[in-house]
């Protein structure tokens, strides 16, 4: 008799898939929030938009991703972290328009499914919801054997914020002679693994668990870094400033991402002077023998965040951020010009 085969015997266990979601409930419990009226396991996450808080709301959406910096987690077996980098990547963005993060779902995908190693990357997610301030309500977590290798898996994340239409920042009123202050980063974030693994692992033929005295730290503990979570940070600067424009640094650094936030017309002129290069981007540029332009080209060299203010409040909003514990710095004013940002190495 021919012999009956069944969903398991084609490499998907329907089994761990339940045992993932048993082992996520309490991490997802804890991201609850006002608006949330669904749990996981149901088809839709809901969220109640509350009408008393908005006049015209507007919902900003994003999505990204890890991208390869999962292969160092996949190196170093650790994946407690990459949840919240995959968190950070969408509320970053959702952030720069002046949103409030309300909530995010999360997409898992892998060969195998591990209950353990999903419910330690869904940890992550949790964490960077808490950090970010919105709800985690649903996800989904895929089993697909045959088309990720072993211990393989790939994150990517959805974020959908709020926000009154008249409160939108969207660069419109920047102008000539305005200040461009900057926020740090907590390192290299999760832009331009590629390179970096081009540079430590094929190039130079570093260890993930190698100590690394310039770091501090073990080279996979550097690497996978959490990406920073800016969004109560800028709330909080919104509600007491004149934010004119809001730039995140990720893939294509400084040249890609600045003149995101300026009108028709208006570019800058950024100083690094004034700019904490952070150690990982010194070591990277040293081993790797990257052209100063290339890393302001791919990295944010230690700057994640990049505000657009009037000359009139620099001080004060510079004076507020040291004064939470922030190190700000200018790092360049606006002007009128035609060709484009230009960046100025010291």
């Amino acid at each position: 008799m021919e012999e009956r085969l069944t969903y398991k015997d084609s490499g998907v266990d329907v089994e761990s898939g339940y045992e993932t979601v048993r082992l996520i409930k309490d991490y997802v419990e804890k991201t609850k929030i006002r608006g949330v009226l669904s749990g996981i396991g149901g088809f839709g996450g809901m969220f109640e938009i509350f009408k008393d808080e908005y006049e015209e709301p507007v919902l900003v959406s994003g999505t990204d991703g890890v991208g390869t910096k999962l292969m160092v987690a996949f190196m170093a077996d650790k994946h407690d972290t990459v949840g919240e980098d995959a968190v950070a990547m969408c509320v970053n963005d959702v952030i720069c328009q002046g949103a409030k993060p309300l909530f995010f779902l999360d997409y898992i995908a892998t060969g195998r499914l591990e209950p353990q190693k999903a419910a330690s990357i869904v940890k992550g997610v949790a964490e960077g919801c808490l950090k970010a301030g919105c709800a985690l309500i649903g996800g989904e977590t895929a089993e697909m054997p045959g088309l990720y290798g072993p211990g393989e898996y790939d994150i990517a994340g959805f974020c959908v914020g709020i926000i009154d239409k008249k409160k939108i920042i969207d660069g419109s009123r920047i102008k000539e002679g305005d200040i461009l202050i900057g926020i740090p980063s907590s390192g290299l974030h999760s832009n331009g693994y590629s390179l970096v693994r081009k540079v430590f692992f094929s190039h130079k033929n570093y260890d993930v668990n190698q100590y690394v005295e310039v770091l501090g730290r073990t080279l996979g503990e550097e690497l996978l870094t959490p990406t920073r979570i800016y969004t109560k940070l800028i709330s909080d600067l919104i509600s007491k400033f004149e934010i004119k424009g809001i730039s995140n640094i990720t893939g294509g650094g400084f040249y890609e991402n600045i003149p995101r936030m300026f009108p028709e017309g208006i570019t800058a002129d950024i100083d690094t002077a004034n700019i904490e290069v952070l150690p990982i981007f010194k070591l990277l540029q040293k081993e790797g023998n990257i052209d100063i332009d290339e890393m302001y080209g791919t990295f944010n060299m230690g700057i994640g965040m990049v505000l657009a203010v009037g000359k009139d409040i620099a001080d004060d909003l510079l004076a507020y951020l040291k004064s939470v514990g922030e190190n700000p710095v200018i790092i360049g004013r606006t002007l009128k010009r035609e060709g484009g940002l230009k960046i100025c190495h010291r």
